[in-house]
């Protein structure tokens, strides 16, 4: 599967729906399909203000529950997405490892109606936190000082190799 593979309207238009749905349920505007094959596999919805997770955006958990069917690599698969996903969401997918992820909504786009940020970022500085110096990052983060702080991955090589 390649990025020249049609796209399919239908998907894409499912997610904007699923995202609908999930506003008038009280939810935020994002929803998540996985698919394999033109099959829908996973169908999500954002459940931050549902559950209180921060975690649980829709591609999280549409992850979560293909996890909870055996699948945890998503080579073959494809996912349909609202918009395009935040920095966590992306390093989730950069993992997950799908063929291709189809989105609604750029950033830019989704930015004239909607800001998810807070008192560290905004939707438009997000991604740019990521790239910037440890100490130059809005949210505090200092390495705190303990004997051997590399001991847990030296052990998981030393098991693993």
């Amino acid at each position: 599967m390649s990025n020249d593979t049609k796209i399919d309207q239908a998907l894409l238009e499912r997610t904007v729906e699923l995202a609908n749905t999930n506003v008038d349920a009280g939810g935020k505007p994002f929803a998540c399909l996985i698919v394999k094959d033109g099959a829908v596999v996973v169908e999500a919805a954002n459940q931050v203000s549902q559950t209180g997770d921060v975690t649980a955006h829709a591609e999280i958990t549409a992850l979560r529950a293909a996890a909870l069917q055996g699948i945890t690599d998503l080579t073959g698969y494809e996912m349909y997405v609202t918009a395009y996903p935040c920095p966590m969401c992306l390093g989730a997918l950069y993992y997950a490892t799908p063929d291709r992820v189809v989105f609604a909504a750029t950033r830019e786009q989704e930015g004239e109606h909607y800001d998810d940020g807070n008192r560290y970022m905004s939707l438009s500085t997000f991604y740019a936190e990521y790239s910037k110096p440890t100490d130059e990052q809005n949210l505090p983060l200092v390495q705190g000082e303990t004997d051997d702080p590399t001991e847990p991955f030296r052990r998981w090589s030393a098991l693993n190799d």
